[in-house]
């Protein structure tokens, strides 16, 4: 042995063997890193087992990420999404070949020695001496899996992956460090099922489990031994032995794995070859990550449903909390989405529109009482290709909708009568509703009254001359008449309907209030979405009580445990008594008014049409005691008048909410509460008007059909044509002519 140098001293020779001789009593040495000899007794050399024990010794383990499965209400399975395709499962569901092959090929002294293997150690160094270079490794299973769980804890930070797998002399000495704390508390079995279970097998398969699944669909407690051995292999370097992509590598590297088995006596050398004799025999499963695997056409409700986990504080105070427990995965989330419901729309919309029409429709339907989405789809279907999109038509902005919703029309006119009755105007109220007329001079708003300061003022008609009054509410909502509903607005003021569409829910499609002006009162010139409609439509039906609508029913994690979902606020926007009323109202026109093409067969139901500006948005919104819905018919981008024009195969002269929306709305309906109760309305009676005043109404009465109104009240000013994207901003207060029924 060399003396020690003048002052106690040692040569760095010394100092290595030093480190090593009590790295290796503690359990410790410089196992894995493949160095050449000289450069590791260089670093080696640094090292003091003072250093060393200040190392933290408390691994923080990161729960696996998972994929997380989306349900419909009674189960069944609608999506799975993940960040990483994983699936934990104990050791004793994980084939004994798999076991015996990875230990083989990977550690094969792996129950022989601590969390270093210092002959593996010692012979790797002395065959890197050999080679004057990097040719072998000796990372134990244990310390590959520490390696893991650093990558793991990275998630998809490069910057963190990279600092996970950073060869350096510290990031080494902190696995060894962790490995000795990790065979100390979990043990070799713990260890092997952790390590099969968190390590990356290529093509996007992480844990055997997945891997098992991906290249032979099938458990993995099912693996063959030659298909162990395969899977095994690829560990090592999951692109090049790819058996996918390059079948004679990841054969060759398989049969390595299997001679290796038999060389340590877990299988003969006859089975040996036999399984090297067997050619690979492939089954992939094709991965299906994220909403777009969604089946019934339920991908823009998975992605809502997603959309809402990453907003809602109740999954975490901020979104980076949020996002980590949603990117963890491992979720099991039961949704409100209702399979008989959902068929119905896809059917119905199949049906009517077809996805390479100049015009989508969106149709939602919503429990009333609950808030409960049921229902949710489009003609467009979720993708990136021709004719589809990843635009939500049925939900506001922040949830993956428009920029705006949809002008909707003359389906806002109930808005506006529920506001006038519940402010103490009769069923009965009537006023003149002249043919046309121009919008009031002055209307109070809740501050600042609304001027008509249009040069020339701003003017409206009706669709035709016979609609002529005087009118009562009943007919008036029957027939949609403009001028009526703008008569009922200068009477009651704009603040009461404010305030009703604020107890409904009614937002723009951007999350903005309302603006106060005339024409968004009462002809619903600004956009909403179809949940939006739905869901306020549905306090309607529950005689007055408004609740937020839900997606989620049920989140339960990877062990089992249930987090809070959000839930529903339910808040009485209105009495019975108007509410009864506006059902009653609403009822006559589906039995003899706009949307008598509507209207369903044996059960109690109720709904408004609406047709907007030059027809580029047609609406049917209606309920029944059990289920309210919205249907909408138009150009995402506001850039198509529906005149003569071919719709689901079927040419339109002109497009009305009755006669489009209406079918669609209908079938989807029949079809969701087929075999379901049919409870009847609340409903209050309303005298019909004086005899004496039909001749004075033109006989408007014989027109009650479903009509569209082309004339602008706020001419020059249209939807903004990135209706879509873009950043116009809103609609301008008071503009966009959208009327009619």
């Amino acid at each position: 042995m060399p003396k020690n140098r003048s002052g106690g001293g040692l040569t760095a020779t010394q100092q290595a063997a030093k480190f090593l001789g009590v790295a290796a009593l503690s359990g410790v040495v410089l196992a894995g890193i493949a160095l050449p000899a000289a450069g590791a007794l260089g670093l080696a050399a640094k090292g003091t087992v003072e250093g060393f024990d200040e190392i933290p010794a408390n691994l923080k383990t990161p729960p696996l990420s998972q994929r997380t499965k989306i349900l419909d209400s009674k189960g069944g399975m609608l999506a799975t999404v993940y960040s990483r395709d994983r699936t934990v499962v104990p050791l004793k569901d994980i084939s004994p070949y798999m076991q015996k092959a990875i230990i083989a090929i990977e550690d094969a002294r792996f129950y022989q020695h601590g969390a270093v293997d210092l002959k593996g150690i010692l012979r790797a160094m002395n065959r890197n001496v050999q080679a004057g270079g990097t040719a072998q490794g000796a990372s134990t299973l244990t310390q590959q899996y520490v390696k893991n769980v650093f990558v793991e804890e990275a998630g998809d930070d490069p910057d963190k992956v990279a600092q996970a797998t950073q060869q350096t002399m510290g990031r080494k000495v902190q696995e060894l460090k962790y490995a000795i704390q990790v065979e100390e508390e979990l043990g070799k079995k713990k260890i092997l099922e952790n390590y099969l279970n968190i390590t990356f097998f290529g093509q996007q398969a992480y844990g055997v489990e997945a891997a098992s699944q991906r290249y032979f669909s099938k458990s993995a407690k099912d693996l063959k031994l030659e298909e162990a051995a395969l899977l095994a292999g690829i560990v090592q370097s999951p692109s090049r032995y790819d058996p996918v992509n390059d079948a004679q590598e990841a054969t060759k590297r398989r049969n390595t794995v299997l001679q290796r088995m038999a060389a340590v006596g877990d299988i003969t050398q006859a089975a040996a070859k036999k399984a090297q004799a067997t050619p690979i025999k492939l089954r992939v499963s094709k991965p299906k990550n994220g909403c777009i695997t969604a089946i019934n056409g339920a991908a823009f409700f998975c992605d809502y449903v997603r959309k809402v986990f990453l907003a809602d504080p109740v999954f975490g105070k901020t979104k980076e909390e949020r996002a980590k427990v949603w990117n963890q995965g491992g979720l099991t989330v039961r949704t409100t989405l209702d399979p008989q419901a959902q068929a119905g729309v896809q059917s119905s919309i199949k049906s009517h529109v077809y996805k390479t029409d100049k015009v989508a429709t969106a149709v939602t339907l919503v429990q009333p009482g609950t808030g409960k989405i049921m229902g949710m789809g489009q003609s467009k279907p979720y993708g990136f290709g021709p004719n589809e999109t990843q635009y939500n038509y049925s939900v506001n902005k922040d949830k993956g909708g428009s920029n705006y919703g949809f002008p909707t029309g003359s389906t806002f006119k109930p808005f506006l009568a529920a506001a006038a009755i519940e402010g103490g105007k009769p069923a009965t109220q009537m006023y003149s509703a002249p043919y046309e007329m121009d919008y009031p001079d002055t209307v109070q708003t809740c501050g600042k009254p609304w001027v008509n300061d249009g040069v020339p003022k701003y003017h409206l008609e009706n669709e035709s001359e016979s609609e002529e009054g005087p009118y009562a509410l009943t007919e008036a909502m029957e027939m949609s008449v403009n001028t009526y509903f703008v008569q009922m607005l200068q009477d009651i003021g704009m603040c009461p309907v404010s305030q009703m569409t604020d107890k409904l829910g009614v937002v723009q499609g951007d999350g903005t209030k309302l603006p106060q002006n005339p024409s968004t009162l009462t002809l619903g010139s600004n956009g909403l979405s179809p949940l939006t409609m739905a869901s306020a439509y549905a306090a309607f039906a529950n005689r007055g009580t408004y609740c937020t609508p839900i997606a989620i029913e049920a989140v339960r994690t990877a062990d089992g445990k249930s987090l809070p979902v959000p839930k529903t606020t339910c808040s009485q926007a209105m009495s019975q008594t108007t509410a009864d009323t506006v059902n009653t109202l609403l009822r006559g026109v589906v039995d003899s008014g706009t949307g008598r093409e509507a209207g369903l067969q044996n059960r109690d139901n109720a709904g408004k049409t609406g047709t907007t500006d030059a027809r580029k948005n047609a609406w049917f919104v209606g309920y029944t005691p059990n289920m309210s819905g919205a249907v909408w018919v138009g150009s995402p981008s506001q850039s198509v008048e529906m005149e003569h024009i071919t719709i689901g195969g079927v040419y339109q002269d002109k497009v009305y909410g009755g006669q489009v929306p209406g079918p669609i709305w209908r079938d989807a309906m029949t079809n969701a509460l087929n075999g379901l109760p049919a409870p009847s309305f609340n409903t209050v009676n309303i005298p019909d008007p004086p005899d004496d005043s039909d001749e004075e109404r033109g006989r408007g009465r014989d027109r009650r059909r479903d009509r569209g109104d082309d004339n602008d009240p706020f001419p020059g000013i249209s939807v903004p044509p990135d209706f879509l994207g873009g950043n116009n901003g809103p609609q301008r207060p008071g503009h966009g002519g959208t009327k009619g029924p």
